[in-house]
């Protein structure tokens, strides 16, 4: 469960931003996942739960915004958002898509006291 590892690690960059303010408490984290990167948010929920326990996020919600998949086809320039089984040839021509957006995990914003 790389969660628990992804919780660990957004708690500790969390608490650093908050000792920069001489913040006591962390009350919200929110979170921006791409739906490309594997992390499962109820295990992510579970591990936050765990991983905050005596320390500084220890009362703090954690809220995500899910980045939707979006590819594009550098043969016929086509942007495509509908990626349902993730298959990454153009629907259009078939050339080979990249990755515009979907593989991001970042902290977008926390609230402290």
């Amino acid at each position: 469960m790389h969660e628990l590892s992804i919780a660990q690690n957004i708690i500790s960059a969390c608490e650093a931003e908050a000792a920069k303010h001489n913040s006591k408490s962390i009350t919200k984290i929110v979170l921006r996942i791409g739906e490309f990167t594997g992390v499962v948010k109820e295990a992510l929920d579970f591990a936050f739960d765990i991983s905050k326990q005596n320390t500084t996020a220890a009362e703090a919600d954690i809220e995500y915004e899910i980045i939707p998949l979006r590819t594009h086809c550098k043969s016929c320039n086509e942007t495509f958002s509908d990626t349902k089984e993730f298959n990454f040839y153009c629907p259009k021509c078939g050339g080979v898509l990249e990755i515009k957006s979907g593989r991001e995990l970042e902290i977008k914003y926390i609230d402290i006291n």
